[in-house]
């Protein structure tokens, strides 16, 4: 069931992706060679508590880290560790916080010093397929028109999408109701209401899109090893245009 949301969830919710959203915008300029996962997730979790707010992730299904970092062909759940970043490298940093019981999602590939020509082509594919996405997510629009989007222009550019993983609803729990897929028939799916909260996450492979979920149960990876690039926000659906509660940091 899709919740529609209240004014008062409504401005919860926004203040959640506002922590969420200034904590991944101040931990750009730590994302350099040398330094390592574990060091950004601390990071991380020592400003979303400063803020007051709680750090979605932690404790999820068992989850013992604060954020998601996923380095190179690792799409996403990468786990924090001793893994150091080097020149040329991809990071997606996932960033979830939680105020007053409800949660704010956003995500973002970045560089690590210089990287390949090509994998700035895909990240910058990656964030043209999150906002063509946005600007589908209108009342009386369809679902599939969000997923049709992501799915036709990353093929435009080249890409694949990763089809096994998706974008969801977001309010008094990380993952609600619905599913959005990075694939489908545009005029399918559920209508979109006024009040709805959702993530959307495009997730773009360079190879295939298949994926391999590794032995520690969380980290998601490219099964052929190639390169994969995410990008998220939290959308609320209203009168108008999609307003983008994760605003202001991708």
């Amino acid at each position: 069931m899709i919740v529609i949301k209240t004014d008062e969830e409504v401005k919860f919710i926004r203040q959640a992706c506002m922590v969420a959203s200034d904590t991944l915008r101040s931990v750009r300029s730590l994302v350099k060679p040398g330094i390592s996962t574990n060091e950004l997730d601390a990071y991380i979790e020592n400003e979303i508590l400063a803020k007051g707010a709680k750090p979605a992730f932690k404790g999820y299904r068992g989850y013992r880290h604060a954020s998601c970092l996923s380095v190179n062909e690792e799409i996403v759940h990468g786990i924090p560790s001793k893994k150091v970043l080097k020149e040329g490298d991809i990071i997606g940093v996932d960033v979830g916080a939680i105020v007053n019981g409800y949660y704010g999602d956003v995500a973002e590939t970045m560089p690590v010093g210089k990287i390949a020509k090509s994998a700035e082509k895909l990240l910058k594919a990656t964030k043209e397929c999150l906002y063509i996405a946005i600007k589908k997510a209108k009342r009386g629009a369809r679902l599939g028109d969000i997923s049709s989007a992501i799915e036709q222009y990353a093929r435009s550019k080249g890409y694949n999408v990763v089809r096994d993983l998706f974008g969801h609803g977001v309010g008094k729990a990380l993952h609600e109701d619905p599913l959005v897929p990075n694939f489908g028939k545009p005029g399918s799916g559920p209508k979109l209401e006024k009040g709805m909260t959702f993530a959307i996450e495009p997730m773009l492979n360079i190879g295939t899109g298949d994926i391999v979920t590794l032995d520690d149960g969380w980290t998601v990876i490219t099964r052929d090893r190639q390169l994969s690039a995410h990008f998220e926000h939290t959308v609320l659906i209203t009168e108008g245009d999609a307003d983008i509660l994760t605003k202001g940091v991708i």
